[in-house]
């Protein structure tokens, strides 16, 4: 790749927002599963003389979205018709925003590489979803033909735009997660590719480095993944480079990508936003919001990712603890509610909890392929076993055993570590007898501890271990072993 040359991009976005009823009628929005064309109405099926209604709840959705990604809110906006001709759409038109969107002038910030990104936020606007197309081949004709499923139609959608801030396709990808990680934190949207409620158009272009003006830019669709974005941009970014240097000239397009083939493939050309006649909705009223809608609102914030992460790095936490744990909110949670479960410092907290989140909880969680919400443990029953085995009531080993029987049964720590015996023998006098017989049945590893093998020793504090089935404090085996070997 011609390495005299920069990539320029923005992304268009549409998440569906997670709402009881659709944008503008009573029906269902929770079409996932249902059989074709069962969650309808006049309104949405587009039946002349209907009349939309505005649904409150997803402009409270947007209005936090927009106030997550730090976007101007406006207190006057209204609803507009965007017209054009496909199958997929019922009434011809789409009821969504053009000159005046409800949240506007906002940023989202990214690292990549260990490089601090601000993309802006042009504006965030609610649209209504459309029909899905089912593609259909018969299989005695062989002839192609299409079905339309109305479900979606009407489902209530945001379309975030980013300003032309991306200058990668690493970028690209990395805004994408971190756009996805506020909306799910902020829970306006499920925010899932694979399930189509979070999908991604990108517009790229490219021009030689220094130069100010935008090159022309090609729109990229059918992208259903974090990978397939990155892979997209990069293969066009590629090919726009290779247009230019043979001489060609970039042609103002659209352009889908194919997984299959991992190439874009020119579809048609690009509309001009006066393509779509554009004008005011005459069914809806322009929207007012008021600033005690807006606060009320904004009251609804959680702490987002960014500031969290910045919070958990001020207990002492290391950048890959802190970024790990406030990853989703569900085990955001979870973990500030095991740190106030326990006693001490708010580092020592901070460090204790984290270590188990991120050891024995993290491995409970990926073997049994669960989310944090179907870990069977309360925080303050984990906390008692965190407590347990930070003061040394049990060792570390038999604190991991007691773990696996709590999230077994459910018992308490301190029930199982009473019933089972299974507290820690710290005294001379159980140990030493052990550590002698360590001694007299391990001839060989006292004979490498006397030539200087430190990891003899190692050895011979594991075999006291394994007769007191870890119970052993180590440190006090390694001291009466060290004494007795240097008699």
């Amino acid at each position: 790749m011609a390495t005299d040359y920069e990539v320029v991009i923005g992304l268009e976005v549409h998440c569906q927002l997670k709402t009881a009823s659709k944008m503008f009628c009573g029906c269902n929005a929770d079409y996932a599963g249902a059989e074709p064309n069962t969650h309808v109405c006049p309104v949405c099926l587009g039946m002349p003389g209907v009349l939309p209604v505005i649904n409150e709840k997803a402009i409270e959705g947007i209005v936090l979205t927009g106030l997550a990604l730090n976007c101007t809110i406006a207190p006057f906006s209204k609803f507009d018709r965007k017209n054009y001709p496909y199958p997929d759409l019922m009434k011809g038109y789409q009821i969504s925003q053009y000159d005046l969107p409800i949240c506007r002038d906002g940023w989202l910030e990214i690292e990549v590489e260990g490089k601090q990104r601000r993309i802006g936020i042009t504006r965030v606007h609610m649209e209504e979803d459309t029909a899905r197309l089912l593609h259909r081949v018969d299989p005695v004709t062989g002839e192609a033909y299409s079905l339309i499923d109305v479900n979606r139609s009407g489902t209530p959608l945001m379309e975030i735009v980013s300003e032309p801030d991306i200058r990668s396709a690493a970028q690209a990808r990395e805004y994408l997660v971190r756009l996805r990680q506020v909306l799910r934190y902020i829970g306006v949207s499920d925010a899932n590719m694979e399930e189509g409620n979070f999908r991604c158009d990108a517009n790229i272009s490219v021009r030689r480095k220094g130069e100010t003006a935008f090159g022309t830019k090609v729109e990229i669709k059918n992208m259903n993944s974090f990978r397939a974005v990155h892979d997209a941009l990069l293969y066009e970014e590629r090919r726009q480079i290779g247009v230019l240097e043979a001489g060609g000239k970039v042609e103002q397009e659209t352009r889908g990508w194919s997984d299959e083939r991992q190439m874009t493939l020119s579809q048609r050309s690009k509309e001009h936003a006066h393509d779509y006649r554009y004008f005011p909705e005459p069914d809806l009223p322009p929207l007012k919001l008021g600033a005690a809608f807006i606060e009320r609102v904004r009251a609804r914030l959680p702490e987002l990712p960014a500031a969290k992460i910045a919070r958990y790095r001020g207990l002492g936490l290391s950048d890959y603890e802190a970024a790990t744990l406030a990853e989703e909110r569900p085990r955001a949670e979870y973990f500030e509610r095991l740190m106030a479960a326990l006693s001490g410092d708010d580092a020592r907290r901070a460090k204790l909890a984290a270590n188990w989140m991120l050891g024995e909880v993290a491995r409970w969680l990926n073997a049994n392929q669960a989310e944090i919400d179907r870990f069977p443990l309360e925080p303050e029953q984990l906390a008692g076993l965190i407590e347990q085995v930070a003061n040394g009531t049990v060792t570390a080993l038999v604190g991991k055993d007691v773990f696996e029987q709590m999230v077994a049964t459910g018992e308490s720590a301190e029930a199982i570590i009473e019933r089972q015996g299974l507290a820690q023998i710290s005294g001379a006098d159980e140990l030493t007898g052990l550590v002698r017989k360590a001694i007299a049945e391990n001839p060989r590893a006292v004979a490498d501890f006397h030539a200087g093998k430190a990891t003899a020793i190692k050895f011979l504090i594991g075999q006291v271990m394994r007769e007191t089935k870890g119970r052993a404090n180590a440190q006090v085996v390694q001291e009466l072993l060290e004494r007795e070997l240097q008699q």
